[in-house]
């Protein structure tokens, strides 16, 4: 426990900060010392907002040693998240676990090119920053549907040699998709050394075929289904190079070239209806009651 200016003990996992950047997306300042000591660029967290809610995997998009906090960002679009949207600050997230997953392996590769799609610029965020740090040159291509769905453009613009913009409906920078910008980049002779790319699986899917004929390494960071994330369970299955891997312990980043995207996106879609029908019936997960 930590203690405020008044001198109040600060509960662990307590929200300290929070912020509506769009109408669906929040992010959260919580306090997790232990985890925040820890934690390093790539990895994920686990949350569990009541006693009774389901654990659901987050990425970290940024963290602070010294005040003992972390930093989530999260799209309210099921049960879960509309959950622990529903928090206020001052409020407590009943467990969080975490750091999990393997960290990015940063090197010094020469130029690197982000490629961000809607929520993953704060998974990429973390990770382009320390890319930076190993003295790569930092190309970041931020995309969304449209301008008022994009995020941490100041943040990106400080790490970042180059930030370009993108969106579904031309209403901020190119229209059209980040791989369309990553293709545009390599038929113009672009210097690209190395790709990490994090977002919709179908959009990675997209951006691992156009490096793939490129000749250019690409990592991606992938978030399929996951309960216990730490191996166990078998949830977070994802086959790379033909052989089973799970991501939580695995990866979470694998060689986006070797990657079976087509399983991924139909695994991610098994449960499309139950999570529709326990959102709109604000229900609750029923693996507690077995």
């Amino acid at each position: 426990m930590s203690e405020n200016k008044k001198n109040t003990p600060i509960e662990l996992f307590t929200i300290l900060q929070k912020e509506k950047l769009t109408p669906t997306t929040t992010t959260l300042v919580i306090y997790a010392p232990d985890i925040a000591a820890k934690v390093k660029a790539g990895q994920f967290l686990i949350i569990k907002t009541h006693e009774t809610s389901e654990r659901f995997p987050l990425t970290f998009s940024n963290w602070d040693k010294k005040n003992g906090t972390i930093t989530i960002f999260f799209r309210e679009n099921g049960f879960s998240t509309i959950e622990l949207g529903q928090l206020k600050v001052g409020e407590k997230i009943q467990n969080i676990a975490g750091p999990l997953g393997n960290p990015s392996e940063i090197h010094k590769h020469g130029t690197a090119v982000m490629v961000c799609g809607g929520l993953g610029a704060a998974a990429v965020y973390p990770i382009a920053r320390e890319v930076k740090k190993a003295g790569n040159k930092v190309i970041t291509i931020l995309s969304a549907r449209n301008k008022d769905l994009i995020i941490l453009e100041k943040e990106m613009e400080n790490i970042s040699d180059k930030v370009i913009y993108s969106t579904n409906d031309g209403s901020k920078g190119y229209k059209g998709l980040a791989c369309d910008v990553l293709k545009e980049l390599i038929n113009k002779k672009e210097q690209i050394d190395v790709v990490f790319v994090i977002g919709p699986p179908g959009m990675m899917m997209a951006t691992a075929e156009i490096t793939r004929e490129a000749g250019i390494k690409t990592i991606a960071s992938l978030n399929p289904i996951m309960v216990d994330g730490m191996g166990m369970c078998g949830a977070c299955r994802v086959t790379v190079d033909g052989q089973t891997k799970f991501a939580c312990v695995d990866g979470p980043e694998f060689d986006a070239h070797k990657i079976d995207f087509k399983e991924l996106i139909q695994r991610l879609t098994c449960y499309v209806s139950e999570e529709k029908q326990v959102t709109h019936e604000g229900g609750h997960c029923q693996c507690h009651n077995h």
